[in-house]
């Protein structure tokens, strides 16, 4: 492996480590670059979003384009629930609109395995959307 496909903080996970990891992934997400998101796993990762199930980078690169191009003005919270070793678990929230105009919510869960080199190898997320009014938005700027 590169040195440049190197992903501090490497687990074993200490608070203060697994807390830079969960900010690292919540500033990717909310970049919304697919590119720049999907460098954060590993080529073989694997993925439970919802239904559906991912494969590789390839794969989630492609979901997450297409979701971004589907929840508009996305943005995103994570906390930290939990960690042990190479695992992380968080809770995160976030809210987008649709072409429509309606705003969502979105809550979930994720659990995270990282491989030695710090990269993602397996992101499980169950998630569930609240429609809400504009005014009732909590993640703004």
């Amino acid at each position: 492996m590169t040195a440049d496909a190197v992903r501090p903080p490497l687990p074993p996970f200490t608070e203060e480590s697994a807390l830079a990891k969960v900010r690292a992934a919540e500033d990717a997400w909310n970049s919304r670059d697919p590119e720049r998101v999907a460098l954060a796993y590993t080529e073989d990762s694997v993925w439970r979003n919802r239904d559906r199930f991912l494969s590789g980078r390839a794969e989630i690169r492609a979901f997450l384009a297409d979701k971004w191009r589907r929840e508009l003005d996305y943005r995103l919270r994570k906390e930290l629930w939990a960690y042990t070793g190479n695992r992380i678990s968080v809770r995160f929230e976030y809210e987008w609109h649709d072409t429509a105009g309606q705003w969502w919510r979105s809550h979930g869960n994720e659990q995270w395995e990282f491989d030695p080199d710090g990269l993602m190898r397996r992101r499980e997320a169950s998630i569930n959307d609240v429609s809400i009014a504009a005014s009732e938005r909590r993640l703004v700027g």
